[in-house]
This record gives structure tokens, C-alpha cells and sequence, in this order.
């Protein structure tokens, strides 16, 4: 593997050389092109394996390597996302891409910002995981998974329900094309957020509309069957 990663390195090196000393300096447009693609490639040579924001890749530079801390999938490359979520609905009310691979708990005050910003109000309570530990917000209460100092009942099935945001990361990964971002550059990663959350209330939303339709559709069935019925006692019965 090292003879095959050193014979590669020694083609890229020789062909990036070859083509800076043959780039014709004079030619503004072609100079500009190639500028970009030719620093990012003496980047990918130049960087270690301890080395700190290191390049993962050439068309998206903005890629970075985040620690997901599980066996079975240890790393992800990409851009990390805030997402909030209603404690009872599941509607998603603030989705933003955090470029930098930020600390989880430095990215509170951003994520109810944008809360406040998109709703108009404030949230007055935010249910987060183990990874906000010893993060103060000023006007909001912050409970975490795993707290025991003052929760009382209600409030510990409340925590409990935070769980329940797993499950729209999913969807939206899965469903709302979230775990591959088609859209360029940090911008494309911003917008492809924004887009996925409302994609996933949209869905919410139509899921919601063809529950209710099967539910009078099945009301509507059983009062027509019921005023036909010749039976006395079936028409007393208003049972669904």
C-alpha cells in the first residue's frame, strides 16, 4: 500500500509540475482556472497524515473529516448540520450547515438564533444530548440527556423524548437526500439544509393530509352503509 501511495504521489507530483511550467502566465482566463486546481493538488502533496485540515477532496474542498465516535462507522466526510426540531410535532423549525467542525455545544446559540429568527419566538426550554454538556444560554432552559439534578417526572419522559429527533435525521438522510449534497461550495451546503427541513415537513404535512382523507373516507362508508342498513338495531349502532 505505502509503494502504491508513493508511486502515485510521484506521477501527481510530475504532472503538476509539468503543467505549471508549461501554463502560459500571459493568458489571464486560463491562468485563473487552472490557479485553483493546481494550489489544491500542491495542498494534497504537501499535507501529512497528523497534518490538521487536510484536503479529502479536490471538487469540494470544504470537506471535513468528523468523528462519529461508533465502530461501525467511525469517521464521516462532509459538512456537520444543526437541526431543531418541535418536542411534540417533529416539525422542523432550524436547520444550518456548521462549516469548520465546530464543538456540538458551541453551535447552541446559533441553532435557537436562527429558532427565533425563523418563528418569531424565542423557545423557552431545549432538550439536547450529552454532547451541550456545561452550555448556558441567557432566557433559555437546557435539559440534557442523562441529567438527574433537578428533573422531576414530567420532565424526565420530556428528556426522553428528545430520542425522537433520531429517527427525522434518518428520514431526511435517506429520504430528503441529506447525506449526499449535490449543491457546490458552503453556500450549496447552507441551502442544501434549509431545503432538506422543508422538505421534511412537507412530507410530514402530506402524510398528515392522507391520514385525515382515509379517515373520512371511512366515516363516509360506514354512514352511507348504516342509513341503508335495514336493520333497526345497525342503525343505532355508532360504532367505527
Amino acid at each position: 500500500m505505502r509503494a502504491s501511495l508513493k508511486s502515485l504521489r510521484t506521477l501527481v507530483r510530475r504532472v503538476w509540475r509539468d503543467i505549471d511550467r508549461k501554463l502560459d502566465r500571459q493568458d489571464e482566463v486560463q491562468s485563473a482556472k487552472a490557479a485553483s486546481i493546481l494550489a489544491h493538488v500542491k495542498r494534497l502533496l504537501e499535507q501529512k497524515p497528523k497534518d490538521k485540515n487536510k484536503l479529502y477532496s479536490l471538487h469540494a474542498p470544504e470537506v471535513e473529516c468528523i468523528s462519529k465516535g461508533k465502530v461501525r462507522q467511525p469517521y464521516d466526510f462532509g459538512v456537520k448540520v444543526t437541526v431543531a426540531t418541535t418536542h411534540k410535532e417533529g416539525l422542523v423549525v432550524g436547520m444550518r450547515s456548521l462549516p469548520g467542525n465546530p464543538y456540538d455545544g458551541h453551535s447552541l446559540a446559533e441553532a435557537i438564533e436562527q429558532v427565533a429568527i425563523l418563528t418569531d419566538q424565542k423557545p423557552k426550554a431545549v432538550f439536547v444530548d450529552k454532547g451541550y454538556r456545561g452550555i448556558h444560554v441567557d432566557g433559555v432552559t437546557i435539559w440534557r440527556s442523562g441529567q438527574k439534578r433537578g428533573v422531576t417526572p414530567s420532565i424526565r419522559k420530556a428528556i426522553h423524548r428528545r430520542s425522537a429527533i433520531e429517527p427525522a435525521i434518518g428520514h431526511m438522510k435517506n429520504e430528503g437526500k441529506l447525506r449526499r449534497n449535490w449543491l457546490k461550495g458552503s453556500l450549496g451546503d447552507a441551502l442544501n439544509a434549509v431545503l432538506c427541513g422543508a422538505g421534511h415537513n412537507l412530507r410530514m404535512i402530506l402524510r398528515a393530509i392522507q391520514i385525515f382523507c382515509v379517515w373520512m373516507l371511512c366515516f363516509s362508508v360506514a354512514e352511507i352503509n348504516r342509513r341503508q342498513s335495514p336493520c333497526p338495531e345497525f342503525r343505532r349502532c355508532t360504532v367505527l
